[in-house]
């Protein structure tokens, strides 16, 4: 076998074109040479936070985004939208920002994962190679878990639980609906994104209600005993809109919703009782986002993950952010999406270019709006435990608060979204 020389290599290397040599090597060259080919699917707060975050801090990555829409509405503050105190401009966002950073947004809808031959399929037919890959794909619904429910039946009585199309069914349905009329809600059993979503959503739909359509009523079959900053709520429910909303607890409907008939516009609670509705918000069980199924980074509905790094704990060359992870005490929440981004492009950042890896630390505040100038918030900071992330330094809003402080709290959420949306889509 003949030697080849260093001088030899790079002349070997120059006539065949760098981009050849690189495919005839593999990734570790590629890696070698401080590159690296990084697909991230799903554009929402976790994965185009660490598309800004690498091709900013390591632009020599070859870093893609894989996002079936063209334009993305945040789930969060889509509930300001329902209230009327948000338009739906102002919660739904481009990707320019990150296309000018360098970042290639491929828009279409990721089919398919081969994690041996580190492979995304296209459902236009195209493959993309990956060194890492991120998945931050949000959820997906269990339809079957409620009778009658389906995508088909959700275009009449909506989830709303993903962004865009299904808020402005549901905004739609509110605004023709006839004063006096009876909107009913499904909260979701748990786990759930946003766990305070569902009470913040009853209290902005209550809100535009009281405003535009009087004597009507929101009732909340709730899965549930229990649920997020329920106090806040209960007591925001009550001095805003005590003749509204009635929250229905489990115990008196034998687990809530358990079928829709969306001809006759009518929900079945366990116990068998039928209820009449003029508006369904039917939010059913919830899982991982189908490709992190297709991927094999599922066990049983969600994507369990090393907590120092949130790496797949199932694939090696993963990464799972966001909703579809299974972060224990950590909620699924935008904020908390983001935190995770900050982690993982760091430590992609330290495996494919040597940087400095840095202790991970993640952060979560959910905020709420109750009423006008009224927001309540709940959050913690985490570390990573052996198998688990650990909740440390927790805080909560409280009953019978000032008025001056909902206004800050209120202020403050409006801050948040402003600085996260400007990380997510580069926006300055």
């Amino acid at each position: 076998m003949t030697r080849i020389d260093r001088r030899q290599f790079v002349q070997l290397a120059s006539a065949v074109g760098v981009s050849a040599a690189a495919s005839s090597f593999g990734s570790s060259f590629a890696i070698a040479q401080g590159k690296g080919r990084v697909v991230i699917i799903g554009g929402g707060a976790g994965g185009a936070s660490v598309a800004h975050y690498l091709k900013k801090n390591a632009p020599q990555l070859e870093v893609t985004l894989i996002e079936v829409k063209a334009k993305y509405t945040t789930c969060f503050f889509s509930n300001l939208y329902l209230g009327g105190f948000r338009t739906f401009d102002s919660i739904t966002h481009d990707y320019e920002g990150l296309k000018k950073l360098g970042v290639k947004v491929v828009t279409e809808l990721a089919t398919g994962v081969d994690t041996d031959k580190k492979q995304v399929s296209l459902k236009n037919g195209d493959k993309l190679l990956y060194d890492k890959l991120v998945l931050s794909p949000g959820i997906d619904f269990k339809y079957e878990a409620i009778e009658g429910y389906s995508a088909a039946a959700a275009k009449v009585m909506p989830h709303a639980w993903q962004a865009g199309v299904q808020t402005q069914i549901l905004k739609t349905q509110l605004k023709n609906m006839k004063a006096g009329g009876t909107v009913v809600m499904a909260a979701p059993p748990n786990p759930f994104r946003c766990p305070p979503g569902p009470y913040e959503r009853a209290s902005m739909i209550a809100h535009y209600l009281q405003k535009h359509k009087p004597g009507s009523k929101l009732i909340i079959f709730d899965p549930k005993e229990k649920f997020s900053k329920m106090a806040l709520f209960q007591e925001g429910w009550l001095d805003y809109y005590e003749n509204i909303v009635e929250w229905i607890s489990p115990e008196f409907t034998d687990g809530g919703v358990k079928k829709v008939d969306v001809a006759a516009m009518t929900v079945t609670t366990g116990d068998g009782e039928v209820t009449k509705v003029d508006v369904a918000n039917i939010i059913p069980a919830q899982k991982a986002g189908k490709i992190a199924h297709i991927a094999g980074c599922t066990k049983g509905d969600w994507c369990p993950i090393n907590a120092k790094d949130f790496s797949s704990a199932l694939q090696k060359d993963v990464y799972v952010i966001g909703d579809s992870s299974i972060a224990k005490s950590m909620p699924k929440s935008a904020f908390s999406a983001n935190s995770q981004a900050r982690v993982v492009a760091n430590a992609i950042q330290a495996e494919l270019l040597g940087k400095r890896l840095f202790p991970a630390r993640f952060r979560n505040t959910c905020w709420s709006m109750i009423s006008v100038d009224n927001s309540v918030k709940v959050g913690a900071n985490y570390t990573p435990g052996s198998d688990k992330l650990l909740s440390k330094d927790s805080f909560i809003s409280q009953t019978k608060e000032s008025d001056g402080l909902r206004k800050e709290t209120f202020n403050e959420s409006l801050s948040w979204y402003d600085s996260i949306t400007n990380e997510m889509f580069v926006k300055s």
